[in-house]
């Protein structure tokens, strides 16, 4: 790339890039990787500083002014994308709102710098950026790009509000940022692109795995290994979870599979009008008859994320695909007793429910009330073949010794992001907000 700089001027702004990069390495030793992965190219098609995963693009004169005021401000923006790398905000689909979503990302970014205490990287956090920070911890344990997008959503600032929040937290440019999955088209991404994405998930992988096993995280590191934990947690298709308890059974619709065009056509070809093979009237299919839906209704579980969870099951359920037209679908409410049991055997049914929502229980939480009565609905002959229990929870209670004649899961919410135990004979999945 051509650029007209001073003599030596280029040489100066790569000594400082690698200045910034062995000052962070020496504080940070688990950055290595992710500090090695990006090169340096001089650019003028931004008048700051960006990445794109491959490489850092720098304006100098921006770069020299910015080492001229606190060399501690490079070493800062340097992390800063090189966390944008690690967290993969790159590779994230944008929201509607794009505008928003680079400010949350390096809200998350920031708040994250701000919480390290590494002498590289340290200084005074500004009241504006306290208070903002403070606001979102109410609601939020840990500052992901994803929850904090959610919450500024939420609060709907005014433009004045959101400019201020722009010139405090956005550091570099998004400039060369990928294209979002939806802007792309149909296409698959480019082999150079998820080569990369894959790259920067090793990167992330290997840092928890240092931070959490090969050496003790430090409070120099501030929120960094909750922060690793909540991004690199495995992402679930709960519709495709819930289909797990589907059985097989044969129901009355055409099955097209089955049909054979040459006999068919052999027939009308023979005969006139006479096909020798019609198409079947029964089809074989995988679809939920007999469930069980827990809700934990105790203190612990927040009131609005049952009813996420609830919708949630309720549109998968409401599918024509996912359930007979006749089903056995119970859903109990129990925090430390069965509190409330109410019967669905048609999508009607469920939608009333639905509509008519009303949770009840305060109590503390124990798991075995709920499944004592599960047991006694199938001595008495309710369920012929129930196929699944699904107990939506924290995971804060006590747990059955014995496993039960039928698969178990517990949907667990990662409150605090931390592992919590379920007995070997149970399925355990691990959802938050952003995946109901």
């Amino acid at each position: 790339m051509a650029y007209e700089i001073e003599a030596g001027f280029e040489n100066i702004c790569r000594k400082i890039l690698e200045s910034s990069r062995n000052a962070l390495y020496i504080n940070m030793r688990y950055l290595d990787v992710a500090l090695s992965s990006l090169a340096w190219e001089i650019t003028t098609d931004i008048p700051r500083i960006g990445t794109d995963g491959l490489k850092i693009a720098y304006e100098p004169h921006y770069l020299a002014d910015l080492y001229r005021e606190n060399p501690m401000l490079v070493n800062r923006v340097y992390l800063h994308m090189v966390f944008h790398c690690i967290f993969r905000h790159l590779f994230r689909p944008c929201p509607e709102d794009r505008e928003l979503w680079n400010l949350s990302c390096d809200m998350a970014v920031e708040a994250l710098i701000d919480g390290m205490h590494h002498r590289s990287i340290r200084m005074g956090v500004h009241p504006f950026r306290r208070a903002v920070y403070d606001e979102l911890r109410k609601t939020l344990k840990v500052l992901t790009a994803e929850g904090i997008y959610r919450e500024l959503k939420k609060a709907d600032y005014r433009p004045e509000q959101r400019a201020r929040m722009v010139q405090e937290f956005c550091i570099d440019d998004h400039t060369y940022w990928p294209a979002p999955p939806e802007e792309e088209g149909p296409k698959p991404p480019s082999p150079l692109m998820a080569k990369l994405k894959k790259h920067w998930k090793d990167v992330s992988d290997r840092m928890q795995t240092e931070l959490s096993i090969g050496r003790e995280a430090g409070t120099e590191d501030g929120d960094l290994s909750d922060e690793l934990a909540v991004e690199n947690r495995e992402r679930y298709d709960y519709r495709t979870f819930l289909r797990k308890f589907a059985v097989l059974k044969e129901e009355m619709q055409i099955d097209p599979d089955s049909f054979d065009y040459v006999f068919y056509s052999y027939g009308l070809r023979m005969y006139g009008n006479m096909p020798l093979i019609e198409p079947q009237e029964w089809k074989e299919t995988h679809k939920i008859e007999e469930f069980v839906i827990v809700i934990d209704t105790s203190m612990s579980c927040s009131g609005d994320l049952v009813r996420k969870f609830l919708e949630e099951t309720y549109h998968i359920l409401a599918e024509t695909e996912s359930f007979f037209r006749k089903v056995h679908i119970r859903i109990l409410q129990c925090d430390d007793a069965v509190r409330a049991d109410q019967l669905i055997t048609t999508g009607e049914e469920l939608k009333q429910y639905m509509d008519h929502l009303q949770l009840y229980g305060d109590g503390g939480t124990d798991f075995r009330p709920a499944f004592t009565y599960v047991q006694q609905l199938i001595d008495q002959g309710e369920f012929k073949n129930l196929k699944g229990l699904l107990y939506f929870t924290d995971g804060k209670g006590t747990f059955p010794r014995k496993r039960p004649p039928y698969d178990a899961a517990f949907i667990l919410f990662r409150e605090d992001y931390k592992e919590v135990s379920v007995p070997p004979w149970a399925i355990r999945l691990m959802l938050d907000e952003e995946d109901l």
